[in-house]
C-alpha cells in the first residue's frame, strides 16, 4: 500500500477535500490521509511514501521532519532542502538566467545589525552606499520587500528616495529588496502542479481579496498566454517546484514575473473561486498519485531544479578534462 500524506496548518477546506478526492479515485494500492505524527526519530521513515507540504514554511519542526523523511525515501512536495535555500533575490537571478523577464532589483542590507554582529562585521561594505546609482537603476515608483518570505508582509510602495529611507528605518533586521514597480495593464496568476499542469487565471491584485479572481483582460491574446505558459514551465523546472504559483504583470506586451516562489499558494474556494479550486484539487491529486506510483523505497524521490546542474555542466570543466590536464 502506497500512502500519501497531506501536511497542513490553518486551512479548513483544501487538505481535507484533496484527501477525499484522491481516495475517491480508487487507485489500486494508493491511500491518502492527513499526516499524523506522534514521534520523530532520526533516520527513521515517517511512514508516508508521498507528502504534500502546506505548512513547514511556518513551522521549523515540520521542516526538519520533512528533511528526515526525504532522506529516508519520502517524496516530499515541495523539496524541503530547496525551500530551506530559496529566497526571492536568488530566484530572480535564476529567472534572468533562463530568459524570463523580472523587474530591476537590488539587494539592500538590513537597517539594524543581525544578532551577534557589530559594525566591524560589515567592514567590507563601503558606506554610505551609492544610493544615487541604485535609485537611477531601479527608478521610482518602486517596491521594497523582504528578500525571503511572502504574504505581502513588510512590503512598501515608494515614490522617491525620502520615502525609501523612511520605510527602511522600519524594517529592523530584515534584508530587503528594492524593486522596480511594473505599472501593468493586465495581470495573471498561474498554478503550476507537477511542472506540467498549468492553470492561467486573470487576477487583479488591486481588488479586495475576495474579488481578485474576478478580472478580465480581453486585450491579452493567445500568443501572450502561451508565452506565460512557457515561462511557467521554464521557471518551475529550473527551480524544482512540484507545486507553485507564478504571477505576471503585463507591461507593453511583456510578462514580468512579479512573484514566483510561492510553494504553498492559497487554494481555498472562498478566495480562489470554485472553478479554480476544482482545477487545483484535481491537478494536485493527479500529481500525488503519480508520485506514489513512481516512488522507490529508500531512495531519493525528490524533485530537484535543473538550473544549477545545467550551469555546472555548461560552465565548469568536466572531471574527465580535469584528469587529462593534471595527468
Amino acid at each position: 500500500m502506497k500512502k500519501i500524506g497531506i501536511l497542513f496548518g490553518q486551512e479548513n477546506t483544501f487538505p481535507q477535500a484533496l484527501v477525499e478526492h484522491i481516495n475517491n479515485k480508487n487507485e489500486n494500492g494508493i491511500f491518502a490521509e492527513l499526516v499524523k505524527v506522534d514521534k520523530l526519530v532520526q533516520g527513521k521513515p515517517l511512514g508516508y511514501d508521498v507528502v504534500l507540504d502546506r505548512i513547514s514554511h511556518d513551522v521549523p519542526f515540520y521542516r526538519a521532519m520533512l528533511k528526515n523523511a526525504a532522506l529516508t525515501g519520502t517524496a516530499v512536495a515541495n523539496n524541503p532542502f530547496y525551500l530551506s535555500l530559496e529566497e526571492k533575490f536568488m530566484a530572480n537571478v535564476i529567472a534572468e538566467k533562463v530568459g524570463v523577464p523580472v523587474p530591476k532589483t537590488v539587494l539592500v542590507p538590513s537597517n539594524q545589525l543581525p544578532p551577534d554582529t557589530t559594525e566591524n562585521s560589515f567592514r567590507n561594505m563601503t558606506m554610505p552606499w551609492d544610493w544615487k546609482s541604485i535609485f537611477e537603476y531601479v527608478g521610482f515608483p518602486a517596491y521594497m520587500k523582504p528578500h525571503a518570505g511572502g504574504g505581502w508582509k513588510s512590503v512598501s510602495k515608494l515614490n522617491n528616495a525620502d520615502e525609501f529611507f523612511a520605510a527602511h528605518q522600519t524594517t529592523g533586521q530584515l534584508v530587503m529588496l528594492l524593486q522596480e514597480a511594473i505599472e501593468f495593464d493586465a495581470y495573471f496568476r498561474c498554478y503550476c502542479i507537477g511542472q506540467d499542469q498549468i492553470h492561467i487565471m486573470p487576477y487583479e491584485p488591486r481588488n479586495p481579496h475576495h474579488q481578485r479572481y474576478s478580472a478580465e483582460f480581453p486585450h491579452v491574446g493567445s500568443e501572450l498566454i502561451e508565452l506565460m505558459r512557457e515561462y511557467v514551465v521554464r521557471l518551475n523546472v529550473a527551480l524544482g517546484y512540484d507545486f507553485n504559483t507564478i504571477e505576471f504583470a503585463i507591461r507593453n506586451g511583456v510578462p514580468y514575473c512579479i512573484d514566483f516562489t510561492n510553494p504553498t499558494p492559497d487554494c481555498e474556494p472562498a478566495s480562489v473561486g470554485q472553478q479554480n479550486f476544482e482545477w487545483v484539487r484535481e491537478a494536485a491529486a493527479n500529481m500525488l498519485i503519480r508520485k506514489a506510483k513512481q516512488h522507490r523505497e529508500g531512495q531519493d524521490n525528490l524533485t530537484w531544479g535543473t538550473f544549477l546542474k545545467a550551469a555546472v555542466n555548461k560552465e565548469m570543466i568536466s572531471t574527465h578534462e580535469m584528469e587529462k590536464m593534471t595527468s
